[in-house]
């Protein structure tokens, strides 16, 4: 059964483990990173998770590996996404 992901406007969509992996690469991993970041997030999700859900699980994930990834990342959402931690 696929994981389902609950948006922030109350929509769901199916878990596609390539956004992930997209994001991490664009905030500084190398492919490699990204993926095996990615399939942990997955393993880790319940059926239905949020986006808050999956976003803190890929920042504490990039984070261990490199600090410079999750501040990557959180610079993106606060510039580009606009988002406020």
């Amino acid at each position: 059964m696929a994981k389902m992901i609950k948006k922030r406007d109350g929509s769901r969509q199916e878990f596609i483990q390539e956004k992930i992996v997209v994001s991490a690469i664009k905030s500084g991993a190398s492919p490699d990173a990204a993926r095996r970041i990615a399939k942990e997030v997955e393993s880790g999700l319940r059926e239905e998770a949020s986006t808050s859900d999956i976003r803190r699980s890929v920042l504490e994930r990039l984070g261990r590996e490199n600090k410079q990834w999750e501040q990557d990342w959180r610079t993106y959402d606060r510039a580009v996404k606009r988002r406020m931690e």
